[in-house]
């Protein structure tokens, strides 16, 4: 199965309501992620824990789906942009939109960087 396939699959996985279980199936246990903000979690652990809290934050997701996922199958390397539409549990409803850019070794995900605009809407 190529990379872009395993990315394909595991947004997929996302997109079904099933976020954790491709967390658990698709990242190494080393893995690293990297926010756009330039925070780093080191380690399946840190980040497993990073994502529950993110999942236990939502209150419903309305909608969501994947734009474009592209991939550079000798580097092992894949994009993939994607959207998603949910209110938190403290009564927030925002469109996050984002690039994913994972690097993939073997079966799983080693590296993770995101990218997004951090910044807090403005009132313009």
């Amino acid at each position: 199965m190529s990379y872009k396939q395993k990315a394909q699959e595991m947004y997929a996985m996302i997109g079904q309501g099933k976020g954790m279980e491709a967390f658990e199936h698709y990242y190494d246990d080393n893995v690293e992620m990297i926010e756009a903000t330039g925070q780093h979690r080191k380690g399946k652990d840190e980040n497993r824990k990073f994502e529950q809290e993110w999942f236990a934050s939502v209150q419903e997701v309305h909608a969501g789906g994947t734009n474009a996922i592209t991939s550079d199958e000798e580097s092992g390397v894949t994009m993939v942009e994607s959207w998603m539409d949910v209110t938190f549990k403290d009564g927030n409803r925002i469109k996050m939109e984002e690039i994913a850019r994972q690097k993939w070794q073997g079966d799983k995900i080693i590296e993770e960087r995101f990218y997004y605009n951090a910044a807090p809407p403005s009132d313009n």
